[in-house]
């Protein structure tokens, strides 16, 4: 008969979605996990098989919290400005804790190397690819707007978007407050 488990596995993974986001995914080792999960390595090899299944489970756990702040962006009719309030959102979603600096996927992909899981790989383009087709829809929504003008808009505020979430871990909120200024003052 198989052991039934002692754990609730939310509550872990969120133990070790905070831990991945103050660490990092290099960072982190498995003993660290075992420590702050609160279970031995057993019982994390047993439910998520690997650091890399906890990992994935955490950053899906993280979206679930982020989807917040996109599907506000998702039903706005705005436009830019829509884009612009989701910024604005952002950093106050990494403001929620203070391990909540920054965001998960950008500090992953900030470190990551040619040496790291596929799978691990592939989840942070995936979500970086997800956020540029909410951005699309949303400058769309300028109909006077060329699609090779919106493709490149959209590829300008992905990657504005990768450096607030860097920059959101080093500065002040009225310093990022004047970064998204910025980047809008153009489009």
């Amino acid at each position: 008969m198989p052991r039934k488990k002692e754990y609730i596995e939310e509550e872990v993974i969120e133990k070790a979605m905070n831990l991945f986001w103050l660490n990092g995914f290099e960072n982190t080792s498995m003993q660290m996990l075992e420590k702050e999960m609160g279970i031995n390595k057993f019982s994390i090899y047993s439910s998520f098989v690997n650091k890399n299944g906890v990992f994935l489970e955490c950053v899906r756990i993280y979206n679930k919290k982020l989807d917040l702040v996109i599907d506000k962006l998702k039903n706005s009719t705005n436009g830019i400005l829509g884009i612009k309030q989701y910024f604005y959102d952002f950093i106050d979603f990494t403001n929620i804790s203070e391990l909540g600096k920054g965001c998960l996927v950008t500090n992953t992909s900030n470190e990551i190397g040619n040496e790291t899981d596929e799978r691990v790989k592939e989840v942070l383009s995936n979500f970086m690819e997800d956020l540029k087709k909410v951005f699309i829809k949303s400058l769309s929504q300028d109909l006077n707007k060329e699609i090779a003008i919106i493709q490149e808009q959209a590829d300008f505020l992905i990657i504005s978007m990768f450096g607030l979430s860097s920059a959101t871990r080093m500065f002040k909120k009225d310093q990022l407050n004047n970064y998204v200024e910025n980047v809008f003052k153009n489009l």
